[in-house]
């Protein structure tokens, strides 16, 4: 049935004070966006912002609604298609949040517990002799193995297809832990894979089907998906390039690590997803306070990380956030919740610092409700300070920060400087007598002193890095190294040789690693899944084994099965 409806017929003066109103709302809602001119935003993304190069994509919603949304560079070099907010990126490790509401959901509604122990969804997991719940899992307290440093000390290369079911086979053979589950967090995306696998086995469906059916359906996110076959044809799909002696190759990207990344999405739907924070469209209020929930340690300690987010503080303003990294892309979503601000920012450019881009990005809209940056939170607002050349004496040498991971301050004049592993050398600006800044860090160097002595030990970032002494043997004794290593766990094998006086590791599909000598039979090298060896030996002095550690995969056993 039709009804006509005759129009109200509002008198003149009455019409204009509507429209009046109307407008001033408009301006009281949109006005803070209003303030920041477009050229402002396309500065911080000059470096993409052409028709040559990969680029990005950002999306900013202010109060709920789209402000600026702009795509910049190439999706595609071969064939000059640019980049826009409809363009397909796999968004990495941001993937977690969509994971972590996924559990959050299926906890609500009383189909699993944060409490389980996950081996009674997937029974292949090890047994280690401790639980590792789903708790452990979504907040990287697990202790499990991250799979990218342990696949590739297996042998295999970044750019080799990585299917989903390679991870959960890695689990399977998987001897120990890095640590108790509980004790420390340290970022894994192998527990979020087990995540995936665990809602797939719960809730009967694949996890592509059911966050289809659960998420980005309800959501109209249409151009959304977890990337569960590697030949599936994504329309608008944007490609990765890096620059290879002043040439953009392409990355290959052959990964479906579900839960942990291998979501394909674009920002305007990325932008709907943002919405719904506020919304609760999909999840509901008790999923979506829970995926607030961070972690506490076995110790009692909070940490800031919550079901795929980083909950923190930027000046003065409580912060929810996830980078990610991958095949060349580069990602990062930001929000401040309070303010109903969020800004999603995706590239496929491996040079671009999405995330520094995405806080300058909130500097420029939120300026009058954010504190002013303070020389206690920035040291390096501080006064440059001159520190006599003998106390400045008392910091050089060699500190170790972790597992192949140091830092060697040397000193030019009244300059220090500072080096870490396999990175260039950088000035320390002193800020007093112990404290130094270091701009490249975005960070400070803080000395303990005893006296006249030297230093024994520095604070960065919340670590305690001890002074060492580099031990370098002569290029002869270098031969009690070679021979074959194995290892049951991973079933591959490493070569060890000497040649031009270096240690050398060789692989059948990695190119040969060079090794440098630090601490006692302990040995770095630039090969980021074999970032520290460490030689062992038995009873009688005779070695034996080695122990291989990447930044998330520690202590890997191999044992020496000839000379």
């Amino acid at each position: 049935m039709i009804i006509n409806r005759r129009p109200f017929n509002l008198h003149p003066l009455i019409r204009l004070t509507i429209y009046v109103a109307i407008v001033f709302c408009t301006w009281i809602s949109t006005g803070l966006a209003q303030t920041v001119p477009e050229a402002g935003i396309d500065s911080l993304f000059a470096e993409v912002d052409n028709r040559t190069s990969p680029g990005a994509v950002v999306g900013i919603l202010l109060d709920g609604e789209v402000v600026f949304k702009q795509g910049y560079g190439l999706a595609c070099l071969e064939y000059s298609i640019p980049n826009s907010t409809f363009t397909v990126f796999d968004i990495a490790s941001v993937s977690k949040q969509f994971c972590g509401l996924a559990v959050a959901m299926l906890v609500e509604e009383g189909r699993l517990s944060l409490d389980d122990d996950i081996r009674r969804y997937i029974s292949e997991v090890p047994d280690f002799g401790t639980t590792i719940t789903i708790d452990h899992l979504v907040h990287h307290t697990s202790g499990l193995r991250d799979w990218p440093g342990t696949l590739s000390l297996a042998g295999w290369r970044m750019d080799d297809i990585i299917l989903f079911k390679d991870i959960l086979r890695m689990v399977q053979f998987q001897k120990d832990l890095n640590f108790t589950p509980g004790d420390e967090y340290l970022y894994s995306n192998t527990g979020y894979n087990l995540l995936a696998e665990a809602v797939a086995r719960i809730t009967g469906s694949s996890f592509r089907e059911w966050t289809d059916e659960r998420i980005f359906g309800p959501l109209d996110m249409e151009d959304t998906h977890f990337h569960d076959n590697h030949q599936d044809v994504v329309p608008n799909r944007a490609w990765a390039y890096r620059k290879e002696n002043g040439v953009f190759q392409r990355i290959e990207n052959g990964l479906t690590a579900m839960g942990s990344s291998s979501l394909y999405t674009t920002v305007d739907d990325l932008m709907k997803w943002v919405k719904n924070f506020d919304s609760k469209i999909v999840g509901g209020v008790e999923a979506h306070r829970l995926i607030e929930n961070r972690g506490v340690l076995n110790n009692g300690k909070k940490i800031a990380y919550a079901f795929g987010q980083n909950v923190g503080r930027y000046r003065g303003l409580k912060t929810v956030s996830h980078g990610g990294s991958w095949a060349g892309f580069l990602t990062h979503l930001l929000r401040f919740p309070e303010q109903r601000f969020a800004v999603v920012l995706l590239s496929n450019n491996p040079t671009f610092r999405a995330g520094r881009v995405a806080y300058h990005l909130a500097d420029l809209y939120l300026e009058d409700a954010l504190e002013p940056v303070s020389a206690e939170q920035s040291p390096g607002l501080k006064e440059e300070v001159k520190v006599p050349a003998e106390i400045l004496d008392l910091y050089l040498g060699s500190y170790r920060l972790g597992p192949g991971w140091f830092v060697t301050i040397t000193r030019e004049g009244d300059q220090i400087y500072a080096q870490a592993s396999r990175e260039d050398r950088f000035p320390m600006k002193p800020v007093s007598r112990r404290e130094f800044w270091v701009e490249d860090y975005g960070a400070s160097i803080v000395f303990e002193t005893k006296g006249k002595k030297q230093a024994p030990l520095f604070r960065y970032r919340g670590i305690r890095a001890p002074r060492v002494i580099f031990v370098v043997p002569p290029a002869e004794a270098l031969v009690e190294y070679t021979g074959d290593y194995w290892s049951h766990e991973l079933k591959t094998s490493y070569t060890f040789l000497v040649k031009d006086d270096e240690l050398i590791a060789r692989h059948q599909k990695h190119e040969d690693i060079r090794f440098s000598p630090t601490i006692r039979d302990t040995f770095e090298s630039e090969a980021w899944w074999m970032r520290e060896i460490v030689f062992v030996r038995d009873g009688m002095n005779r070695l034996n084994g080695m122990l291989v550690t990447s930044g998330r995969s520690r202590n890997q056993r191999f044992i020496r099965v000839s000379l």
